[in-house]
């Protein structure tokens, strides 16, 4: 529900699939097919993907400093049998995790983590702090400490019924 620019980076896989789900309507974009293409998952794939999706948005909350939406399986537990093997390209050197023995979802996601991890970015993936929403977004802001996906949405509301409940 933003107009914010994508994740950097692998990031941006672990946000649109976060984003998969709209909390306000209920609309689950898994349950389309071209959105599973283009997230390279199957049909069968469906569940371990939206259980995969409420770990990380626990996460991204944990990440902005509000508590889960709900209780789901660690991440930690759900990445553990995605291992990574570092590759390293002969010509110019550079080093990057991949996943060691398939592409699943859980593997590219496991990949991303690990790489945000090396590149300080990881934290800056969070969900917006207002319950009909919980949306990804990319904390670009300079102190980090970003609240709401969309200032002029969420934000906006936040504030008004501030506003509102202060009897103005």
């Amino acid at each position: 529900m933003t107009e914010r620019s994508p994740a950097p980076g692998d990031l941006a896989l672990v946000e649109a699939l976060v984003n998969t789900l709209d909390i306000e309507s209920g609309a689950d974009a898994l349950d389309r097919p071209e959105v599973r293409e283009r997230l390279g998952i199957t049909a069968d794939d469906i569940d371990p993907a939206r259980t995969l999706r409420e770990s990380l948005r626990a996460t991204l909350l944990a990440h902005a400093g509000h508590p889960p939406h709900r209780a789901v399986t660690p991440l930690g537990e759900l990445l553990a049998g995605a291992p990574l093997l570092v590759t390293v390209d002969t010509a110019d050197g550079s080093a990057a995790l991949a996943p060691a023995h398939d592409d699943s979802l859980h593997a590219r996601v496991a990949a991303a983590v690990a790489e945000s991890l090396v590149a300080g970015t990881w934290t800056r993936l969070k969900a917006c702090e207002a319950a009909d929403c919980h949306w990804a977004y990319y904390d670009r802001s300079p102190a980090g400490r970003g609240r709401w996906c969309s200032m002029q949405v969420c934000g906006a509301r936040a504030k008004m019924r501030r506003y509102r409940a202060k009897g103005a």
